[in-house]
């Protein structure tokens, strides 16, 4: 599989959306497995996944009543990236087509990036660096993209990019309002991170906000 078609399928990754609202939880679990990949680790339980996968929803997500780490960790499969080593018979939730949280935890169940993905990765290092990128461009303020990387434990290798921003900018607009929106005054964080505030826009840039 050639790299503009391991690369664009990641581009294509289907993000639930309403309206301004969107729930970026297949792009983290994506960018979760490849720090994982960076270190060796091809595969995952979802035992194992579910705490990490709902601390990074509640940090980097959009705020709602309860997280579902499960949705990412099956649904991915959809995107032709991930695949999950399962039974067949694995009981359903009631009204869905994914299994009961319950089923995934007590068999133990696997996933790993689809095996293409994997020899894809395997041959070029630097798509690890270019599929993150791309997935913190298309979903995520640039304000926090570190934030994430620290989080689940990714380093990128140095890229080129035409835009290039003063690091200190958006300390010293934040420093000035005083953490809060110049509009609105909207000052919601999740943890010690300031959702939905950026330096250059009203509203994220990812979420088509103008400049």
């Amino acid at each position: 599989m050639n790299r503009p078609s391991i690369l664009n399928r990641f581009d294509q990754l289907a993000v639930w959306k309403r309206g301004d609202q969107r729930a970026p939880h297949k792009p983290l679990l994506v960018l979760y497995a490849l720090g994982r990949w960076q270190r060796g680790r091809k595969d995952v339980t979802f035992l194992e996944a579910e705490p990490d996968l709902t601390a990074l929803l509640r940090e980097f997500g959009p705020p709602r009543k309860s997280d579902h780490p499960e949705q990412p960790f099956w649904r991915l499969q959809n995107d032709g990236v991930w695949t999950v080593q399962a039974p067949a018979d694995l009981p359903k939730k009631a009204g869905d087509d994914i299994p009961r949280v319950g089923a995934l935890r007590s068999k133990d169940i696997r996933a790993a990036f689809s095996s293409d993905v994997q020899i894809a990765l395997r041959d070029n290092p630097r798509l690890v660096t270019e599929i993150a990128t791309r997935l913190l461009e298309r979903h995520f303020p640039e304000s926090i993209h570190q934030d994430i990387l620290n989080s689940v434990g990714l380093t990128l290798g140095t890229t080129k990019t035409d835009k290039k921003r003063d690091p200190s900018f958006r300390q010293r607009v934040l420093t000035a309002y005083e953490y809060r929106c110049a509009v609105c005054g909207f000052d919601v964080r999740l943890g010690s991170v300031s959702i939905a505030l950026d330096a250059a826009h009203i509203r994220w840039h990812q979420a088509d906000g103008p400049d």
